[in-house]
């Protein structure tokens, strides 16, 4: 459940995203992805290391507001952030103490969506819905 559950968390997150149209879709992607990158600064333990990746986000997320490549990076650094997190420093949640490994299975989940260039899943859902199959059901005819 403790991989699963994180993956469900950014299929959710991915659908939600969706809901939103473009251009906006990629631009709050953007300021999500650096607000992500502060997420540790309130004692995440790494001391003045802490402050790296905020400077990191912040010029990923500003190259981000053009490009669904750089909030994919951005996920991907946050997800390398995370697992530092699990093993050396404070978790995300300090209530949850396995949080940064559910963080760190979820953001690669947004990621991999992000470098898809971040398409809307509910009109893919719905394309391949209305699809006709190729062939048709029923015995072949001889």
């Amino acid at each position: 459940m403790s991989i699963v559950m994180p993956i469900v968390i950014g299929l959710i997150c991915v659908s939600l995203m969706s809901l939103i149209p473009e251009p906006h879709r990629r631009q709050v992607n953007a300021v999500l992805v650096g607000g992500a990158g502060a997420a540790y600064l309130s004692g995440g333990g790494l001391g003045y290391w802490e402050f790296v990746l905020p400077v990191v986000m912040t010029y990923v997320a500003y190259r981000g507001l053009n490009s669904w490549t750089w909030i994919g990076i951005g996920w991907l650094l946050h997800t390398a952030w995370d697992v530092v997190h699990h093993l050396k420093g404070s978790p995300i949640l300090p209530f949850a103490e396995h949080s940064s490994f559910g963080c760190a299975i979820c953001d690669p989940v947004v990621a991999l969506w992000c470098f898809a260039g971040g398409p809307s899943i509910l009109d893919w859902a719905r394309a391949r819905l209305s699809r006709e199959p190729a062939m048709p059901i029923g015995p072949a005819e001889e």
